[in-house]
């Protein structure tokens, strides 16, 4: 097989699994672990791909803009990094803490993982997050209120107003993307003072970032990296973004595969 059939072979995988390793490429191409790497990294220069600690995934995975699935509904597939994710952030609640959790796919992963033994109060802008809390005896819900978006959830000024009178010890939250450079992203920017009244009211801030959403820039920066005093992700995220994390003295907790 030439190289470039064996460059395009490993696009069309990355287009049917969304991931490659670097283990597949020499497993099914018979090749080295330099040579794996190396056509990872032409493919990267050439903009087909962002390598990964341990692979890669597709631009277009992220550059696509779509929003997070946050319905029950919607929500089939777990896929095993954002579980991960979610079991981390929730081991980091204690006995009486007040959280905000954001209601993307991680987040509703999160209130599902709850412990039951300690007494929390959760913040949450999303009904579907407060209505799988409404389940739980040991969690007290305050649900923010104002006009509600066709995914259930209040980012308006009468939930800023909310945020204000509250204080959180930690929140947990997410966005289209970030990177050390521009910051958390997103596409729209109708929800950037919602988030950034969010952070302003937390003693800590948690951000939630599959491999998915690191290292990418959305349209509209939120507010700088350092903004997170902890970024929370996954086996696959690439060492020299995170390295670049580090740098701005944000804590940065990879979680394992199990």
């Amino acid at each position: 097989m030439f190289i470039e059939e064996r460059h395009q072979a490993i696009l069309d995988i990355l287009t049917e699994k969304g991931s490659i390793s670097t283990a597949e490429i020499q497993r099914k191409f018979y090749v080295g672990y330099d040579s794996a790497k190396r056509d990872l990294r032409i493919l990267e220069e050439k903009g087909f791909l962002k390598r990964t600690h341990g692979g890669a995934i597709p631009v277009q995975q992220v550059a696509s803009g779509k929003p997070p699935k946050t319905t029950c509904k919607d929500i089939i597939e777990v896929k095993e990094n954002y579980h991960a994710i979610a079991l981390k952030a929730v081991s980091i609640i204690k006995d009486n803490d007040v959280v905000f959790i954001t209601a993307a796919t991680v987040g509703y992963f999160m209130t599902q993982n709850l412990p039951d033994n300690i007494k929390i109060r959760v913040v949450t802008n999303s009904i579907i997050i407060a209505e799988e809390l409404r389940k739980k005896d040991n969690v007290s819900v305050i649900l923010l209120g104002g006009e509600m978006d066709n995914k259930g959830c209040c980012y308006d000024a009468f939930a800023i107003d909310m945020i204000k009178k509250l204080r959180f010890d930690k929140c947990f939250i997410t966005a289209a993307c970030i990177s050390a450079k521009f910051g958390l992203s997103i596409q729209k920017t109708q929800v950037i003072s919602f988030w950034n009244a969010v952070i302003d009211s937390s003693k800590k801030t948690i951000g939630l970032f599959p491999t998915e959403k690191i290292g990418f820039e959305s349209v509209v920066s939120i507010c700088p990296a350092n903004r997170l005093n902890m970024l929370i992700t996954d086996w696959d995220a690439s060492e020299d973004d995170l390295n670049e994390f580090d740098e701005q003295n944000i804590e940065v907790v990879i979680v394992e595969n199990s």
